[in-house]
């Protein structure tokens, strides 16, 4: 009885045993390669399996999910022999369970090495401001190269990002010194752009100024030679008046313009620009006295000139 119960208890935990190796359940997200005497034989997709137990067996449980791995910091030397500190990350998906399985030993540790080595190779051969301002052609540079080599693994590298890079303190504090001698140099040039394009509008508004002066001295000139002609043209008018006015024998007109020309002189004697103080002995009585003689003067002038006349008058009647 005590033997039964002993087989009995060593047949259920061998088909305890033999069940748990030949169910296989694969999550979704893995894939498991199966291996027949330790030769891959197939991939197990996510789901219910069943498989010989001891015969065959699960070779790797592999993870088909996109992972994403840091790149440790490391020193790169540029092309102008700058020390530089970069790190980064890298997604990676694999695609052939098998591939990744068997065709490498440690996958996340060869891609990250190819990866930094790669990472040396792409900054090594650029400048410091190409390596500091161009991140995105040296990630898809990255991207390119390592995707490439790691085909063979069955795994798609989908992206490359340089997370930092860093330079030395010291290069950082010439860099700043440089930027701030840009930029005062660059604000230097903006002032003096500044000074001579205010000089220039300066110079343009004066310019402007001297040819509005000239124009109006041109324009007050020709009004005032208008006046002038207009002027002259009414004194002519007036002397002719007065011609014609002594030739009909109007004394008036010859007191009217001499007293006028006389009191004209007077106010340019006042007017002048030496003159403090003007003394003249000049009466009222001695200007119309004058009047009076250049009246009489005139008469006689004309009266002589009429006399012929009145006795050719004369002689016309008795005849």
């Amino acid at each position: 009885m005590e033997t039964t119960l002993i087989w009995g208890f060593i047949v259920v935990v061998l088909g305890v045993v033999v069940v748990k190796n030949a169910v296989i359940i694969v999550r979704q997200g893995f894939e498991y390669t199966l291996e027949r005497f330790g030769r891959y034989r197939s991939t197990l997709r996510p789901g219910f399996h069943m498989i010989i137990p001891f015969v065959n067996r699960i070779g790797h449980r592999v993870n088909m999910m996109e992972r994403v791995l840091d790149v440790p910091s490391q020193e790169v030397i540029s092309k102008d022999n700058a020390v530089l500190t970069v790190d980064g990350v890298v997604f990676f998906q694999v695609l052939d369970a098998a591939k990744a399985a068997y065709e490498v030993f440690r996958l996340e540790h060869a891609i990250l090495n190819l990866t930094m080595t790669n990472i040396r190779t792409v900054l090594g051969s650029m400048d410091l401001d190409d390596a500091l301002s161009k991140r995105d052609d040296i990630n898809a540079r990255l991207l390119v190269v390592v995707d490439e080599a790691t085909t063979p693994w069955g795994i798609k590298v989908t992206r490359i990002e340089i997370k930092d890079i860093s330079p030395p303190q010291d290069l950082v504090a010439a860099m700043a010194r440089q930027m701030k001698a840009e930029r005062e140099k660059r604000a230097t040039i903006l002032e003096a752009e500044g000074t001579r394009q205010a000089e220039i509008l300066e110079a343009e508004g004066s310019k402007q100024s001297a040819i509005l002066q000239a124009e109006g001295r041109k324009e007050a000139a020709w009004r005032d030679a208008e006046a002038r002609e207009r002027l002259a043209e009414a004194e002519g008018r007036a002397t002719t008046m007065v011609s014609e006015a002594i030739a009909s024998g109007n004394v008036q007109a010859i007191n009217y313009f001499v007293a006028q020309k006389y009191v004209e002189a007077l106010g340019e004697f006042a007017n002048g620009t030496n003159t403090k103080t003007l003394l003249l002995p000049v009466e009222a009585t001695g200007i119309l006295s004058s009047l009076a003689g250049i009246t009489e003067v005139a008469k006689e002038a004309f009266g002589d000139e009429r006399r012929p006349e009145q006795q050719g008058g004369r002689d016309g009647m008795a005849e």
